[in-house]
């Protein structure tokens, strides 16, 4: 019984709560796509391990293999520090980008139990993207070797400033469908404050259930054109009968 009465409520006041949903999707699809910028995302992937001279090879394993492994931690850390970015900046100036906005632009991820890194630069031009994430990973791999006393930063593969890839944000979808839960939500609860600070009764069940009592009569509502229609009617069945065309 609870939830039919919960429902009831809400059916009540469902025009209410489509109208909310409607106008949260509405607004959320003009400012996503009118209003937000959209951002980009291009990447490079690089791989830590030492150089492939015949020494090191006969010297590759498991132990050399798990130390690149812990060293990627360390390299996360380097890469978005001042020392590389301030590099960045004085040998790109093309950029046009100081080194605390492509410190916030760069994100550097490892894949898991691997010696692969990727870093990522995230712009509103994907060109522009693309470009920051290339000469980063370059003068990350060059300066290593006197940060670290050891060569062993290759880059894998680069990103292509020609590339058009989508956008990665502002998510369309994911917006409309957050923003229809979130708009439906505040309908349903706003249509349970409005019935109960609503105290009015309204139908013959609403008095039943009230005052535990059976409903005897119900005097109907009359509207006022209802008994003009009415009192016209009874002036043209008047004017009908004094002119003499009832018909028997």
């Amino acid at each position: 019984m609870e939830l039919l009465h919960m429902w009831k409520i809400i059916a009540k006041r469902i025009w209410l709560v489509a109208l909310l949903g409607v106008l949260g999707v509405s607004i959320t699809a003009i400012i996503t796509h009118y209003v937000i910028v959209p951002q980009y995302e291009a990447s490079t992937k690089l791989i830590v391990n030492k150089s492939s001279d015949s020494a090191n090879v006969d010297k590759l394993d498991i132990t050399t293999i798990n130390s690149n492994i812990q060293l990627i931690k360390t390299y996360k850390e380097i890469i978005k520090t001042p020392r590389i970015m301030d590099l960045v900046v004085q040998q790109h100036p093309e950029l046009n980008q100081t080194s605390e906005q492509l410190i916030k632009e760069i994100t550097v991820n490892s894949v898991n139990d691997t010696q692969v890194m990727t870093v990522i630069a995230r712009n509103k031009s994907y060109k522009q993207a693309a470009n920051e994430v290339n000469v980063v990973s370059k003068v990350f791999q060059k300066e290593i070797p006197s940060l670290m006393k050891v060569d062993n930063v290759s880059i894998l593969n680069e990103a292509d400033p020609n590339d058009t890839p989508a956008p990665v944000s502002p998510k369309m979808a994911i917006n409309i469908a957050v923003s229809l839960v979130l708009s439906l939500m505040v309908g349903i609860g706003l249509a349970f404050m409005l019935d109960y600070f609503d105290d009015t009764v309204k139908t013959e069940e609403e008095i039943a259930e009230l005052l535990d009592l059976p409903t005897l009569s119900v005097i109907p509502l009359i509207k006022s054109q209802d008994v003009h229609k009415k009192h016209d009617k009874s002036l043209a069945k008047q004017e009908t009968v004094t002119g003499g065309t009832v018909n028997v």
